[in-house]
Order: C-alpha cells, then structure tokens, then sequence
C-alpha cells in the first residue's frame, strides 16, 4: 500500500520510524510538518510504510538543532567509505568533505573553491569492509549541506526538520537497484545521443553550422550531433531564431539530417520582458512568473536583460511550457539543451534569485519561498521540457540535457557537468566527477571534453579525447572568444588521435547501449568506479585514475600511473588498433566476459549489430559470457516486447574456441548475422575468419 502525504505525516506524528517491506527504513524528527518537504521529487511513489522498525537496525539518525539549522547525525560502528554526495569536485572517495547543496552557476568550478555546483543531490552511498552497503537520502530540498567522516555522516538544513530513509543492502549493486526502485529508473535515451557530439559557444551564422558538419564528415570523425548555443536566437529570445543568421531554421536541420546528424538547441528559463514578444505576452496575461516577495513578477537579469522566470513548481505553468515546444520541434530539432535553469540571475544574491521569492505550487504542492524551491528549479524545468518533447514528437524518446538538476532528477533529463574549465587538472577531475554523479543515481553524464573556460591545447584535448570517449555523454565544448577546439583544429597527430579515439566508441556501440539498458533497469551506472568489480578489495576503494565502463571494460588513461588492478591484475590488456598512437587510453578486459563490438560506422543511423566481433576473455575455467541488447535505437515498442536480449556463451575444448548468441528475451527478430571472434590474452588479439549465422569457433593458437 502507499500512504497519502497527510497519512505519512500521522505516522510521524505517532512513531519516529517504520520500514518498507524491502530494507529500507524512513526516520521522522520530531515537529515534522509534511506540507514544507511533501509530495518529495526525489520519489516516484511516496515510500510505503509496511512494517515497524526492526528492533536490530543499526544504521539511525538523531535527529537535532544547532545555530539555528535543523541536522540528522547518522553514526556508523566501522570505519566506513563513502561515495556520493552527487556533483562535486574532489576525489571519488568522499570521507572528509563537506559540500554544499544550493545549485549556484559557477564557471570553472571557482565559487566557494567549488563546495557547491550546479546540481544538489542529497544522497550519501556506505560500503563497509566486508563490501556491504547502505544509502542515506536526506529528503529535504531547502539549502543545506553534508559532510562526511570516517564514522559519521551529518546533514544540516536551513529549511524545517526533514526525513532521512536509510536502505541497507549485501553490496553496491544492489544499492544501486535499491535506489532507482525508490527514485524511479531513467528511460532509455535514444541511440543517437550516446553518440560523439561537437559544440561551442557560439557556432554562428548557419553557414558556419553546415561547415563544422561537412568538416565533421571530410575529416571522418564519427559524429551524431551538433549543439546551437543562444546565439541562434534573435536577441537570446528563447524559441525564437534570429532573422539573419538563423534565417531557415528547417532547412539547416533538414541539411544536419542529410549528413546523419542531429540538431540539439538550447532553451534557458528566463523570458525577456518585451511587449509583443509571444512567450512573454502568454505568461503574462496567464499570470505565471516567479513572484517577487510583494507579490509582483519577478524581474531579473539574464542573457536577454530583464527576463520573467515560469513558476515551474505549477502544473499549469509546466503543460504550457511543454506547448512551446511544438511550432519549436517542428523546425526538425531533435534535442533540447536546458541550460542556466539554477536558475542563475546575472547581479542576484548568490547569482540567483532572492530567497524570498514566491513559488505557488500545486499538484499536492503548497505555495512556499524560493528558498524551498530553488534546488529543483531545474528539475522542475525539464520535467516541464520532458512533457513538451513528448507532446511534440509522441513517437520519439525525448532528448534533454540539462545543467541544474536534484535527485530523482535523472527521470527526465540527461546532465553534464557544467562549465569546466580547459586543464589538465580539470580533466583528471573529471572521472571522479562524473564517477560520483553515476553513483548518485545519475548515469546518463558527462563533462566537456576539452574543457569549456579558457583556451585548450592540442596535447589537451587530444589527451581529453582518448579518455572522454568513455564517459556516458561524449561532448567536445568551448566557450565563446576561445580558440578552436574541435579534433581537426591543432595538427595532423592531434585529428588523428581524436579519430581514432571516437572511432573505438563506434565500435564498441553494442556494448554501450547494453549498458545503458542495464542503467535503465538496475540503476547501475554506466560508467563505474573500480570497486563495482569487487567490493570486497580495499585497494580498489580510492582508484578514481582508471574506471569502469559497463562491467567488462577498465579504462586507464595514458596519462594515470600507479593504478590499482581488480582481481589481482588478472584483467586482460588489449587494443583496437594494430598501431596505436601515444594518446589511446589502456583498456583490460575483465576474465570470463565477452564485449560485443561493431563494424566502423560514421554515426549511430548507419550502424548495424548483423555483422559483430565479439572479443572474448576466458576465465580460469575456459569460459565466458556477455550480452547483446538491441532495438531500434528510438522510439517505445521496446516497451512492447520489440527488443532483443540475447546471451553470448564462449567456451574452450582443447584448443577450440566456440561462441554462441542465444536470445533470451524480447520479439523483435534477429538479424541474420556475420560473426567474428576476437580472442584476448596477454596483451594480444587473435581474430577468427567470419562466419555466418549466431555461432562461431577458431582454433587457439599458442
């Protein structure tokens, strides 16, 4: 059963805690008052109350007051490591920091030496010595901040006395699914944008588009997407395009389709105020702004100048939103790009809009201060953008990216994150951050790959490519004055490493999606930290140089040393290259696996899974397994059954490799397939001739 808020709120008043039925218990302080924090965000259903506490339940919080904050005090028995904690700088291990949760836009990270960002994600992960783990979700979207020792968690909030839910669980995959069956499971992005992206602030005029498209396709960089920042806008007015510059809006699009690329767009939150200007005209005569504290629409600077802001925390100000997005979609745009939505508020306190502000609610929602609702503003936004993706193309997946979100934030949108800044040390910074944000329940992440403050190198960005091909989102983004970034822009070696880098994405497109599909129903990320491999192995606690991706794969840029190996360094080094350059990051395979692997394509539209490699790494026993999910790459009949899972089996007899793929679940039909073994042991590659059909063999040379 689920409990109304109001019923939620009786039981806190009768008992200051009660369980699920699946490991989870939900702590109430005294004085709880369930109309400032409920209905949560963070919930797709209100967490059910089943049992009683149990009696042996170790991990509590005490509630109490100091200096005018409420705090929970959660104490554990062990020397614990801890992760999470979302968008943050710093190392993946978290034991000894504090972080701020109020989303604030900070360029290069350098606000309050980068103790608070963009995004706010209440949520602290545990993993014990024996690899056990727990979850600590402060339920409370008021600013407040966490900070981690090595025994002890605290979080401290501005707003009312808030509810903390505790999930226990035998490891951290576990948790993972414990998590995102709390907070909901991210849908499955369309094929397309797991592909290489090209940005910058500003690609302008149009022509300037269609040349980074040819440029794209002449120099053979495999691509997906090209990004319009505001600068296609007639005087940043957003769902406008500018007259000259962006004259025919359609016909750029319809020309980005003709290369197989997509066009994503950015849409900010601030509304110029200007008589005559449609978007501003419907709010207004709707009455559906921010307020300011005396009860007038909120007026603050943004690119436009003084701009009206939607009271997103209104249904009704949310559905007219998502009709924007018709006459806007229509033009051919297959992406939306939701940027500065902290909200950020040029000459504001804080960069943002004053506290005081009013918000009106709904939906269950009582009105309240922005203070309230200033960490979901952004979160509130793309669901808004979400809804108006779906009203404009009902039969494609929606595509958001957006910079300010909260937990529960990764239902609707797709993150990056934030204006980093072009250094070396910021893309080192990189892994944990996009680590850490994966391990708080948003996988579908990245930051930009060449840094996007100052001017980048060719060394920078050849390094930042080899590495970020491997993250979840791949973006290559600079900011506006700075010099040319993209992979032809340095010198031949440059362009040629970046190729080659993008070109083992492609290839290992099969694998991506399928983990992609396992984030979309386990919550797993997408990209993992070395101690998903064994939680058990204390040296892998710390490793945030080298990383995951899926579960099979271990990146460690060329650039990483001392890098901890899982399972005693048994994992199998490899390449995708005869003859790599100096740049490729190393990757190992992990024992007893099999990653599928496509042929070269140019985007995700001409890619195809009917002619596969399938590399394969033996365990001690001469076998191993993987996966293949596929469906078509858009769209919700997988929804219906119209997808493929299959199982990849290998196996050696004597010296005979053998493979199968047996499909598993799903309707849509199998390919009539091509297949190829690729055998990976010490450091070497044996491929076997192809083969038709769904099963292959080769005999193992010495």
């Amino acid at each position: 059963m689920f409990l109304s808020s109001l019923a939620i709120a009786s039981v806190a008043m009768a008992q200051t805690a009660f369980m699920t039925n699946d490991k989870v218990a939900v702590f109430y302080p005294n004085g709880y008052d369930a109309k400032q924090h409920l209905p949560s965000p963070i919930f797709e259903h209100e967490p059910a109350a089943i049992n009683t506490l149990a009696a042996d339940w170790k991990v509590r919080p005490v509630f109490t007051t100091y200096g005018g904050r409420n705090v929970a005090t959660i104490n554990v028995e062990d020397s614990v490591d801890f992760y999470g904690t979302g968008e943050v700088t710093g190392s993946l291990r978290r034991n000894g920091y504090t972080v701020g949760l109020w989303n604030i836009d900070t360029p290069a990270y350098g606000v309050d030496n980068g103790t608070h960002l963009y995004q706010s994600h209440p949520w602290v992960m545990g993993v014990r010595k024996d690899g056990t783990a727990f979850g600590l979700i402060a339920d409370n979207t008021w600013k407040q901040r966490i900070t981690t020792q090595d025994k002890q968690v605290i979080f401290e909030s501005e707003g009312p006395a808030f509810r903390v839910v505790v999930i226990e669980r035998e490891n951290p995959q576990a948790l993972m699914q414990a998590l995102v069956d709390l907070t909901g499971k991210m849908e499955l992005p369309p094929l397309w944008s797991l592909g290489y992206q090209q940005c910058r602030f500003s690609y302008h005029p149009d022509t300037r588009v269609k040349e980074i498209a040819d440029l794209l396709r002449s120099n053979r960089i495999p691509s997906d997407v090209i990004w319009m920042d505001i600068h296609y806008m007639d005087n940043y007015k957003i769902f406008t395009f500018h007259p000259k510059e962006f004259s025919d809006p359609k016909g750029l699009n319809d020309y980005l389709h003709s290369k197989n690329l997509k066009a994503v767009y950015m849409i900010d939150p601030g509304v110029k105020v200007e008589n005559g200007y449609f978007v501003d005209d419907q709010g207004t005569a709707a009455d559906y702004w921010v307020k300011d504290k005396d009860g007038k629409p909120f007026v603050g600077n943004c690119w436009p100048g003084p701009c009206h802001f939607p009271d997103f925390t209104r249904p009704e100000v949310r559905t007219w939103w998502a009709t924007l997005y018709k006459d806007y979609m229509a033009t051919g745009i297959d992406g939306v790009w939701n940027d500065m939505n902290e909200p950020s508020v040029f000459g504001g306190p804080d960069g943002t809009m004053p506290v005081d502000n009013k918000h009106l609610g709904g939906d269950g929602v009582l009105p309240g201060p922005h203070a309230r609702f200033h960490n979901v503003f952004g979160l509130n936004m793309v669901r808004a953008s979400r809804q108006g993706l779906l009203y404009a193309n009902p039969n494609k997946r929606p595509f958001i990216l957006s910079r300010s979100n909260f937990l529960g934030g990764h239902r609707y949108a797709a993150t990056w994150t934030g204006d980093n800044l072009s250094s070396v040390d910021q893309m080192k910074l990189s892994i944990p951050m996009t680590l850490t944000l994966g391990l708080s329940g948003q996988p579908f992440n990245g930051p930009d790959i060449g840094g996007f403050c100052e001017n980048s190198t060719a060394e920078l960005v050849a390094d930042w490519t080899a590495m970020g091909v491997y993250f979840p989102f791949v973006r290559n983004h600079t900011i506006d004055n700075s010099v040319d970034q993209e992979p032809w822009a340095f010198t031949p070696e440059v362009l040629n490493a970046c190729r080659t880098a993008i070109e083992r994405r492609y290839k290992l497109m099969p694998y991506i999606y399928t983990a992609f599909r396992e984030a979309s129903v386990d919550g797993m990320p997408v990209m993992r930290p070395l101690f998903m491999a064994d939680a058990k192995d204390l040296s892998l606690r710390s490793e945030d140089k080298a990383f995951l991706l899926g579960g099979d794969l271990m990146i460690t840029p060329r650039w990483a040393e001392n890098v901890a190996q899982p399972n005693g360094g048994s994992w199998q080094p490899f390449t995708l290259e005869q003859n790599t350059d100096i740049y490729q990051s190393e990757l190992r395979q992990r024992p007893g696996s099999v990653i599928p692997m496509a042929n070269l394509a140019q985007s995700t539209t001409e890619m195809t899974t009917d002619s596969l490699t399938l590399y394969v790494c033996l365990d001690a026993d001469g076998k191993a397994k993987g996966q293949l999910y596929e469906d078509e790459g858009d769209g919700f009949s997988y929804r219906e059954g119209n997808y493929s899972l299959s199982t990849i089996e290998a196996s050696l007899n004597k010296k005979q490799l053998s493979i199968v793929l047996n499909k598993v679940e799903g309707q849509m039909e199998k390919p009539q397939r091509t297949l190829r073994i690729a055998y990976v042991k010490g450091g070497k590659v044996q491929y076997s001739a192809w083969q038709t059909g769904n099963q292959a063999s080769m005999k193992i040379k010495k």
